[in-house]
């Protein structure tokens, strides 16, 4: 990390609602989570009185069986973004370019400039075509937060191949992949993939996700990883998550249909975007203040989507349960 960068970064504003009396459509993170996590959570707590074991074998191998790689190529992390910063700290210096995709998770640009760089700023609609020589890393998040649109598979391989050839990293953010049916990029030589536990199983507050990385970046990456980096009831709960497969599926199957649902009932309103992640961004005509505060008046909060480079009348709603999408189509008479 660059220490004269800090004092001219910022924090970033996220969705979350600490307000347990409203329903927050504002965090896209999963409503439920797999069975037994409290079980899990609870047994791996009594081990908590010492330190975890640092190679972290079963964690490890669950990831690895999840996306389909080796356990060597897991890097883990405590959460997807501590594995980008981990990147960012052992790729970026001072001066370099960093391709980042606006609008697009806003703590991209916030990491590239605490470690130096210089944010890029491409649409997210052309990120993947560009010519990567100029840069040092090129970011793509598949599916886009917040617009929800994921990549072509072909188009991001071609992406690869040309990050390649002009020795350009490729950090592909796939936090929302498993709310699809598209193949995953890790295991690709000179693409680092970041995963989370975060969306897709429900558990924000966990911490727990992986890099996968090959080569001489995957040693890097395990040399300057922290050690400890995950608790030892995140890895416990991490390994019995990424086994459940079947939670995944049934998830996805919910989310597809739900958020075709609400997509249906909210172009009555909103100008919608399509999506394949477990949110919309919808175009309002209305102030987005307006619409944040009818929202919290049904007891309701929905993201406030200006905050991401680029949108200026939008707002974000995530898809949850069918009775609380329910409660949130009624509040906005749709």
């Amino acid at each position: 990390m660059d220490p004269d960068a800090i004092d001219a970064v910022t924090r970033v504003p996220h969705g979350g609602e600490s307000n347990p009396e409203l329903v927050d459509f504002s965090a896209n993170t999963n409503p439920r989570r797999p069975g037994g996590v409290a079980r899990v959570y609870e047994a791996a707590l009594a081990a908590a009185g010492r330190y975890p074991g640092d190679e972290y074998y079963a964690f490890r191998a669950a990831a690895a069986e999840y996306i389909g790689v080796t356990g060597t190529e897991i890097i883990p992390t405590a959460g997807g973004l501590a594995g980008m910063r981990l990147l960012c700290s052992i790729v970026i210096d001072s001066g370099d370019s960093v391709a980042i995709p606006k609008p697009s998770f806003s703590e991209y640009a916030r990491e590239v400039r605490l470690h130096g760089g210089e944010p890029a700023f491409v649409r997210h609609d052309e990120i993947a075509d560009i010519d990567p020589a100029a840069h040092r890393m090129v970011i793509v998040c598949n599916p886009n937060n917040p617009t929800g649109e994921s990549y072509d598979h072909t188009r991001l391989r071609a992406l690869a191949d040309r990050c390649q050839a002009s020795e350009t990293v490729l950090l592909i953010d796939e936090a929302f992949l498993d709310f699809t049916t598209e193949p995953s990029l890790a295991g690709t030589p000179g693409v680092v993939v970041a995963r989370s536990l975060t969306k897709i199983f429900g558990l924000p507050g966990l911490r727990a996700g992986f890099l996968v990385a090959t080569g001489d970046r995957r040693e890097r990456l395990d040399t300057a990883r922290p050690t400890w980096a995950l608790s030892t009831p995140a890895a416990a709960v991490g390994s019995h998550c990424l086994a459940d497969t079947d939670f995944v599926a049934e998830t996805r199957e919910r989310v597809d249909a739900e958020r075709e649902r609400m997509r249906h009932r909210l172009t009555e309103r909103f100008r919608v975007s399509p999506s394949e992640a477990p949110f919309l961004l919808c175009e309002t005509r209305k102030p987005v203040e307006a619409v944040l505060t009818e929202a919290r008046e049904a007891g309701l909060t929905v993201r406030d989507a200006t905050t991401f480079r680029g949108l200026d009348s939008h707002i974000r709603i995530a898809v949850k349960r069918a009775h609380q999408n329910d409660r949130l189509l009624s509040a906005f008479d749709v």
